[in-house]
């Protein structure tokens, strides 16, 4: 299963958001442990150095971001991906990046702990807590 990682559950993990943390270290252990791929839009690392940097500083923002390049993959985004975002009927244009990130790199579902913020169906939008016991259940 190849899957996005919405910029929140980086979030979650760095920023250590309980009640959120435990479950997010689950989802980065699955990608880590290669029984899934995970991605990230290469939009997300700015978005992730600009809110860890405030609060962790500049060193401790790029040493996590350093981290996650070492078993997540960036997914691409390009004119093709901010055009279809700009077309998406989603409120927030960040998560119609996400989205259009994740259609145009062909992945299977996206990891968000806001999927209401998603209003399509393909690809799949799931929580952290569904993919655990998605996972789980099948191992």
């Amino acid at each position: 299963m190849r899957v996005l990682l919405d910029t929140n559950i980086i979030l979650d993990f760095a920023l250590e958001r309980h009640p959120f943390y435990s479950n997010t270290i689950q989802v980065l252990s699955f990608i880590y442990q290669k029984q899934i791929e995970g991605y990230l839009s290469a939009s997300t690392f700015s978005d992730l150095y600009y809110i860890i940097r405030k609060d962790k500083g500049r060193a401790s923002a790029l040493s996590l971001l350093n981290r996650i390049v070492t078993f997540c993959q960036v997914a691409t985004v390009d004119s093709t991906t901010i055009n279809m975002a700009l077309t998406a009927n989603f409120r927030d244009f960040e998560d119609a990046i996400q989205y259009s990130t994740a259609v145009l790199n062909h992945l299977d579902t996206t990891i968000t702990r806001n999927p209401r913020d998603f209003p399509v169906a393909t690809p799949r939008i799931i929580t952290p807590d569904e993919l655990i016991q998605e996972l789980t259940n099948t191992l």
